[in-house]
């Protein structure tokens, strides 16, 4: 798992397997699972209990969590990017930007704390699946003319979502696994979330990289209808002028593709909603008499 983060993190970097560096770390992660696929396949005892795969909630639920921290991290680390570097907004405006995002979270999290434990906890995986969702649809409407609304308003939505949904998919993980499986289901549970995390940041890093080259080529080549006075102005034109028109194209690419970034997020929380529909509802606890 390390190697495969390694190998996301730094192939854009180092032109990827043109690099002895990703080789190493491709073949690492590479033996790495190939190893633990027979340890898993041949072993008596597995370094986790193969019981945590036979929980179907468990399992749903914990994929649904490194959708989570998918989500999590990677919003953080495009749109402080996007508004710093992209909107040119101060460090500290940027920072108030993002409060509202924080605080909702917190308060998703403080008020589900408060539910009654006779309500179907489905109700509240759905319900913040879809306020998250819907905030990464916001934000597709992000454009360099925009204020801090938008950003605002989606950001809290996101936190809102986020924090009704890290409880929901705990407590949907763990009502129906055996208690003695759970601290090690806890460790497997919780590392879904950090590597969604850290792979998150990663893919998003590397379609943001691809995207901004994409666009800009699309984007210059159609700069004006005429072709033939694309020239002519590039010919007169100083080496000032074409790199201050360069540096307004690719601001503009970097903007669609931090966009295209949050569409990526989106679906993916789309393609693991319906899970949900397949989580079971816990039996209910025997009473003293059973």
């Amino acid at each position: 798992m390390t190697g495969l983060q390694m190998l996301l993190d730094r192939g854009e970097r180092v032109e990827w397997f043109a690099s002895a560096e990703i080789w190493g770390e491709a073949i690492a992660s590479a033996l790495g699972f190939y190893l633990y696929i027979v340890h898993v396949l041949t072993a008596k005892t597995h370094f986790l209990n193969e019981a945590l795969f036979k929980d179907r909630n468990f399992i749903l639920s914990t994929i649904m969590f490194f959708a989570f921290g998918f989500i999590l991290l990677p919003t953080l680390a495009l749109t402080s990017p996007m508004l710093e570097q992209l909107l040119n907004y101060p460090v500290d405006t940027t920072g108030y930007m993002t409060i509202p995002r924080g605080v909702t979270l917190l308060g998703g999290l403080i008020l589900m704390s408060f539910v009654p434990a006779r309500i179907d906890n489905r109700l509240f995986v759905v319900g913040g699946m879809a306020l998250v969702v819907y905030a990464n649809w916001r934000m597709l409407d992000y454009s360099p003319v925009m204020d801090w609304r938008p950003v605002a308003i989606a950001g809290a939505l996101q936190g809102l979502g986020l924090g009704i949904l890290m409880p929901a998919l705990t407590k949907a993980a763990f009502s129906t696994l055996d208690p003695k499986f759970r601290p090690e289901g806890t460790a497997l549970f919780n590392l879904s979330r950090l590597y969604g995390s850290t792979i998150g940041v990663a893919v998003v890093q590397v379609f943001f990289y691809d995207n901004t080259q994409a666009m800009h080529l699309a984007l210059a080549k159609n700069l004006v209808p005429y072709h033939a006075a694309t020239h002519a102005t590039a010919a007169s034109a100083s080496l000032r002028g074409l790199a201050m028109l360069n540096e307004v194209i690719t601001g503009q690419a970097a903007v669609i593709a931090v966009i295209d970034q949050f569409k990526v997020l989106m679906i993916a929380m789309l393609v693991v909603s319906p899970f949900v529909l397949f989580l079971r509802k816990p039996r209910a606890a025997s009473g003293p008499n059973g």
